[in-house]
């Protein structure tokens, strides 16, 4: 009896510690968020047309050192070739970037709007991108870790105006 409890046991903690092994998303959130700001880029791209620039609203990155927002800023300023900003809309609008005639940026905004961690590999995140009150969208994506890398499982548009 007590060799089959301890099997038992055996078994049931061999089980949980392979269910925990895996990526921890807390650990990646700047990988994580590059690729799903990214992915949104390429969605609905009339919004990108002649954008001057790229701001990323991090006011939510509470998770992200300074190191991992600078790679952010920079990968976006290489791959897009403009001008990229860590910037709130209040702050774009306090520094001119929002024309109040056109309601619009002469740049996109993007934005993480919520994090839920599915479980050690997945992770589902809603994201925005404005470019005016007649031209933004939301998509919500699920994001997983695979061949090392955090890879877009799943995306879909969840709003637009």
């Amino acid at each position: 009896m007590k060799f089959k409890f301890i099997s038992i046991l055996f078994v049931l903690a061999t089980f949980l510690v392979a269910c925990n092994m895996g990526e921890d998303p807390k650990d990646h959130l700047g990988e994580i968020y590059t690729v799903v700001l990214d992915s949104i880029m390429k969605e609905d791209k009339s919004l990108n047309s002649d954008m001057e620039f790229i701001a990323i609203d991090m006011s939510s990155f509470n998770e992200v050192n300074g190191d991992d927002k600078k790679v952010i800023l920079s990968y976006f300023r290489d791959k897009y070739n403009v001008d990229v900003m860590n910037a709130t809309m209040d702050k774009l609008k306090d520094q001119g970037y929002y024309n109040q005639d056109t309601m619009s940026l002469d740049g996109v905004l993007l934005k993480i709007e919520k994090i839920e961690v599915k479980f050690n590999n997945s992770v589902l995140i809603q994201a925005s991108k404005f470019r005016s009150g007649k031209g933004a969208i939301g998509v919500e994506s699920k994001v997983h870790y695979k061949d090392g890398k955090w890879k877009i499982k799943e995306s879909n548009e969840i709003w637009a105006s």
